[in-house]
């Protein structure tokens, strides 16, 4: 069974905007929620997954991953029905939400892109957070079929050695190509979620959720 956690308890769920929160490569559910929960406003309810990749002690991912990012396209597909899985669970299905998105780091990014990807009329929008998104051919056959270009909040430091420049290039021609970018810098932040970012982050999601719809 996939782990979960949510920011709001059952009684204060429905009549928010659910906001999925997918951690890195190497993390988990609870310490990507004590980094992002806090970054949420008030109307929605944050929901971190676990990744069913193990890399170690209490340690996850989405899929196996090197340096220059290499994916293997079906683990990046059975990663992704993970969270659908989810999305479609009575845990989740037994609350009315107004709205879903997607929040992601580091390899989390690259997740709730390839969500967006798959099923973009499911996401209201997308913030990516020190990652990249991923160069598949086959995701990339998908680009552009439907009409949806989803506001997309992009947070990272220029001098952030984990992702590798090539992963940056592509990723930059792509979010400008397909989404609704906005793309913010963080210098001396690192391959972090810094409280700068935080603050962005909360008034992006508080514009596309919030104030769009009142």
């Amino acid at each position: 069974m996939t782990q979960l956690l949510f920011s709001a308890d059952p009684d204060q769920r429905d009549d928010t905007h659910l906001v999925l929160v997918l951690h890195g490569y190497g993390s988990n559910e609870r310490r990507i929620a004590d980094q992002c929960f806090s970054m949420l406003p008030e109307g929605t309810t944050g929901l971190a997954i676990r990744g069913g990749f193990p890399i170690g002690d209490d340690e996850w991912g989405w899929f196996l991953l090197d340096y220059f990012l290499a994916d293997d396209f079906a683990e990046v597909i059975a990663a992704a029905h993970r969270v659908f899985d989810v999305l479609d669970s009575e845990e989740v299905t037994a609350h009315r939400y107004r709205s879903v998105s997607l929040l992601g780091h580091s390899q989390g990014m690259a997740m709730a892109t390839t969500l967006a990807r798959l099923r973009p009329e499911a996401f209201r929008c997308v913030v990516g957070l020190s990652g990249f998104v991923l160069s598949n051919p086959l995701l990339a056959s998908l680009d552009g079929t439907e009409d949806i270009r989803h506001p997309y909040f992009w947070g990272r430091d220029v001098d952030d050695l984990v992702i590798n420049p090539d992963a940056i290039t592509f990723t930059t021609g792509w979010l400008d190509q397909w989404t609704q970018l906005t793309a913010r810098t963080y210098p001396g932040m690192g391959h972090t979620i810094g409280e700068e970012m935080g603050l962005d982050v909360s008034i992006f999601l508080r514009h596309h959720l919030l104030t769009l719809e009142s």
